[in-house]
């Protein structure tokens, strides 16, 4: 009931910030998830300040004006304050308190004083709160948030709206509350500004159950608290859904997250994503970027390999400005099977996730895991790059199963999914399930897509990590078996032909041939008569 009542309010802050950009005509401007996002992280991390500092002192967790205390005390005190909280905890100043700016919202210039405000915060934390791109500038926290209105009388108001709104509301109590609640919040927050927006590299929020399906496939309950210092990578990380999954079931404090994204709205929401989920320490690791063209992530002049990796990458799009470049002797091994040619008549149809399919096995460390959303006809296509990865990872034993996935699993894209999933470690069999019968359909706007009920995804996975057979529905097959079918891991192509057998009497055997018998003697009879229509017809006979 307290969550629940934690969750609404939140949820009304986020409305009430979408209405003051709506009043203020920002509503719909692509400049509005900016606002909207900078603002809920300056407002986070205020209240996350005060919480912090409220845990390590008395004196300010007893004050009615914590925020007074904090101004009494000497830059020592308050240098030696902020170093016992973490490095997940912005270095905040007195005059960066919502408080402070609060009390000033009647001064000239307020704008210009908010916006200062934002700035000195981001310089003041730059070194852990900065996402990189890949040619190393650094993209901060926050912009000058009023000069996106565009009549300069106006962004007084609009920055004492905003401060108004922040004061009314604390998340302190929120801090303690788990993974699944910062997970709805930051969907809710991001909900109008994460949907494909037809771009070229455009966004797609990947559903709950993809990545929960993936996350408890890499990492099973057995294995939950065993697993520590590993690495974990997206090469298309979007807003993060998949990282932040396999980050909670291993645990927040027991990995590292490294990202790429060509998109620099996802990485700021990702950035975002890491700061919600006790993942700060991640951040100078989200690189926002060219992953095909410029992989960032190396260990000397080679690709830094990871312990874990998730991506929903792109599928088709057109990479042709780039293409050759690819074709360089240091991309030979990264690019095994090959390079998607480009095409000409559908360069938009180019199969860019064969490159980072490819990069992703590249990247794994031996003893890796890694769960890939693909097309689904990359588990069954007979030759070209797809039949040479399916059999790249057959024939080094290093596949641990696919996961056929219902149709509009995604409500953005008719195109079938599955999920692969990589495993070096598993010489022994590889399970495929074929899931595509699961699942109701809902209509999702202009869109229908599919969604699982919890028991559904909860039978998936422990089908798969229980490597079960089930009648149509997951088989368990050895390497062998998959190179005789010729590499296929469509489940539907190993499962058993059903012939039903009846256990009758020798009189009833009788009675049944001799029932075709007489059906077989009719057919023929027909047969006969309609041959003779036929030839006098065709000899002009006249007859009755």
């Amino acid at each position: 009931m307290v969550e629940q009542e934690f969750k609404d309010k939140t949820k009304a802050l986020i409305d009430s910030l979408k209405s003051i950009c709506a009043n203020y005509g920002l509503g719909n401007d692509g400049n509005e998830f900016k606002i909207i996002t900078q603002i809920f992280l300056y407002k986070f991390l205020n209240d996350k300040f005060a919480f912090e500092a409220k845990k390590i002192d008395k004196k300010v967790a007893k004050s009615e004006k914590w925020e007074e205390v904090l101004v009494a005390m000497s830059e020592d005190e308050l240098e030696m304050l902020q170093l016992q909280m973490g490095g997940d905890t912005a270095r905040l100043k007195p005059h960066h308190f919502i408080s402070y700016l609060f009390s000033q919202q009647n001064a000239p210039d307020f704008a210009k004083l908010f916006d200062d405000t934002l700035r000195d915060i981001a310089l003041t934390n730059n070194d852990v709160f900065a996402v990189k791109t890949d040619g190393g500038a650094k993209v901060v926290l926050f912009d000058r948030i009023s000069e996106y209105i565009a009549d300069e009388s106006k962004r007084d108001a609009f920055c004492r709206a905003i401060i108004n709104k922040l004061v009314e509301f604390s998340f302190e109590r929120i801090f303690t509350q788990k993974f699944d609640f910062y997970a709805t919040i930051f969907e809710y927050l991001i909900k109008d500004y994460n949907s494909n927006s037809g771009g070229k590299y455009a966004e797609y929020f990947t559903p709950h159950a993809v990545a929960r399906i993936m996350a408890e496939i890499l990492v099973p309950k057995a294995k939950r608290g065993k697993v520590k210092n590993v690495a974990c990578y997206d090469p298309s990380a979007g807003s993060g859904t998949l990282l932040m999954n396999v980050a909670h079931a291993i645990g927040e404090n027991r990995c590292s997250i490294y990202t790429q994204d060509i998109s620099q709205k996802s990485s700021n929401l990702l950035r975002l994503n890491l700061i919600l989920n006790n993942l700060v320490h991640s951040i100078p690791n989200v690189i926002q970027g060219n992953t095909v063209l410029h992989p960032y992530h190396k260990d000397g002049k080679d690709l830094k390999r990871f312990d874990y990796i998730v991506s929903n990458p792109p599928f088709k799009l057109d990479f042709s400005d780039f293409r050759d470049e690819l074709e360089s002797k240091e991309n030979k091994d990264r690019f095994f099977a090959g390079i998607p040619k480009i095409k000409a008549k559908a360069k938009d149809k180019m199969e860019i996730y064969q490159l980072f399919l490819q990069h992703i096995i590249h990247s794994l460390k031996p003893g890796g895991k890694a769960a890939v959303v693909v097309p689904t006809g990359f588990i069954t296509a007979q030759s070209g790059i797809d039949k040479g990865i399916r059999t790249h990872l057959v024939n080094n034993k290093m596949l641990a199963g696919v996961v056929s996935m219902p149709s509009n699993i995604f409500a953005t894209t008719g195109t079938n999914v599955s999920i692969l999933f990589i495993d070096n470690s598993n010489k022994g069999n590889v399970v495929l399930i074929d899931a595509s019968k699961l699942g109701e359909k809902i209509k999702d706007g202009k869109n229908q897509k599919t969604v699982l009920s919890p028991d559904e995804e909860q039978r998936i996975i422990d089908t798969f990590n229980a490597k079960e057979a089930a009648e149509d529905f997951s088989v368990a097959v050895s390497y062998d078996e998959i190179e005789a079918k010729n590499y296929s891991l469509s489940a539907g192509q190993y499962f058993d032909v059903k012939i039903e057998y009846v256990d009758i009497t020798p009189e009833q055997f009788a009675e049944k041939i001799q029932g075709f018998t007489s059906n077989l003697d009719g057919l023929f009879k027909q047969s006969r008569k309609l041959e003779i229509v036929i030839n006098k017809q065709l000899t002009g006979l006249k007859y009755d």
